[in-house]
């Protein structure tokens, strides 16, 4: 195939420790609460046909870190990864233990732990780590394993990178000069890979940054006909298959169906009418647009964290609509079927959602239990969804104690593979560990009421 990069055509198409994390108070009564919440796009009222979320706080449980809390700081990678085996025996993970950002891997079964990579020259300047090092260290957002085999890619400099769980380590591609990269993704037959990158002065390129920068970073891209591409690369080869220029585009966020890998999800980053531009689906030919105006639908909406349905029929999605309400949205992949369920008014907290079985959802953010100022959620929760009645029972299972300080504190919660026991990361206990907590049997029998 060419490799040399392609202008996007129909761009604007249709388109195992002691600790433990524990609630800060008793466990709530046991009572279930009924929580509806109507909208209007100006309003706040009459804004969707109603829906409801059922509170359920009577099946709440505790958490234990997994990682050594005594042993730097220890994460899970990008949710948009896993960051188990298929078999849930390995967990692949980053730790600052020996004093800059390195892969490793524990056996869950022998408790063992091994040091996969060797970087010392810090963290790589890219999304989200703008303060990081221009084309030098460790793509601390560039990690992806593909599960099946046990192979983690990464991006070590301007190197893309593979490594087995025994820590064999091979060069697979040098990404092009000019360059910013993101969080990448590999195919669920493990064959191809994308790594996004962006025009280099999207970022200020070679300068080291203090921080974020102090422009809008969206802005400058489009004003300055800056773009992004889409690099599909041969895992075994290290060809690149595909390179498609997005004009006018900042992507970070790449991941292939589960069921197709001619299907890539991606998105543009904090743009300001995230409502329409957030979420797109490249199928090697064209660009769909995931979400659209219209039916009470503003472009100003904030949309965020798509994710994959793990059947690959279905994208998931959250946000909140222009009068402040939250929502979480599904949409098949050719843009029908939408649901959006919005969600109590005094839930704002900031977030992600991350997909298990059919019609389950896990979170670190919205519930609160009462209005306050704080910028990210406090609990775990489960969810289960009833896409067709648009509806949610919403159980909140643990409190995870994160500080969210940065990125890196994030809890980023996700389900093993057997959906049985929810992970996240937290520095609950003074540094940064992974923490495993356990479905809990009670909220097995639980159903979303009609």
């Amino acid at each position: 195939m060419k490799t040399e990069c392609f202008l996007a055509v129909a761009l604007l198409a249709v388109s195992i420790g002691v600790a433990q994390v524990v609630p800060s108070r008793e466990l709530l009564s046991a009572t279930v609460t009924e929580a509806n919440t109507r909208t209007n796009a100006t309003t706040g009222k009459d804004r969707l046909p109603s829906s409801g979320v059922v509170l359920d706080d009577t099946h709440q449980g505790a958490a234990k870190p997994v990682t050594s809390t005594n042993a730097g700081n220890n994460q899970l990678v990008y949710f948009t990864s896993p960051s188990l085996t298929a078999d849930d025996n390995h967990l692949v993970f980053i730790s600052d233990r020996t004093g800059n950002p390195n892969l490793f891997t524990r056996d869950l079964v022998s408790g063992e732990e091994l040091q996969l990579t060797a970087n010392t020259e810090g963290v790589l300047k890219a999304y989200v780590y703008f303060d990081g090092n221009p084309y030098r260290g460790f793509g601390k957002g560039s990690v992806s394993l593909h599960p099946q085999s046990g192979t983690t890619y990464f991006i070590q400099g301007r190197e893309v990178r593979s490594v087995t769980l025994k820590g064999k380590q091979r060069l697979l591609v040098e990404l092009p000069t000019d360059q910013m990269t993101a969080f990448t993704h590999v195919s669920a037959d493990g064959k191809r890979l994308c790594v996004p990158t962006t025009d280099a002065r999207a970022l200020d390129g070679y300068r080291k940054l203090a921080g974020k920068p102090n422009y809008d970073i969206d802005k400058r891209i489009v004003s300055e006909g800056l773009s992004s591409y889409l690099r599909i690369y041969d895992t075994e080869t290290g060809k690149e298959l595909f390179c498609e220029r997005v004009p006018k585009a900042w992507i970070t966020h790449v991941q292939f169906s589960p069921s197709n890998p001619d299907l890539i999800l991606y998105n543009h980053e904090w743009c300001a009418d995230s409502g329409i531009r957030r979420m797109w689906l490249w199928d090697g030919k064209s660009h769909l647009r995931l979400r659209t105006e219209g039916e009470g639908r503003n472009r100003y909406d904030w949309t965020c964290h798509e994710m994959w349905e793990r059947d690959g029929r279905a994208i998931i999605y959250h946000g909140n609509f222009t009068n402040g309400i939250s929502y979480i949205g599904r949409v098949f992949t050719d843009g029908s079927g939408r649901v959006e369920i919005p969600l109590p008014e005094s839930w704002k907290r900031y977030g992600h959602f991350t997909v298990g079985n059919p019609g389950e959802l896990v979170t670190d953010g919205c519930y609160q239990e009462s209005p306050d100022k704080k910028w990210g959620g406090s609990w775990i929760s489960l969810l289960k969804v009833d896409w067709a009645q648009a509806r949610i029972r919403w159980f909140p299972l643990a409190m995870h104690g994160s500080s969210w300080k940065s990125q890196d504190e994030h809890p980023h919660p996700i389900f093993n593979h057997a959906a049985n026991a929810i992970w996240f990361t937290s520095d609950a206990n003074g540094s940064r560990a992974v923490w495993r907590l356990d479905r809990l049997p009670s909220v097995e029998s639980q159903s979303v009421p009609k």
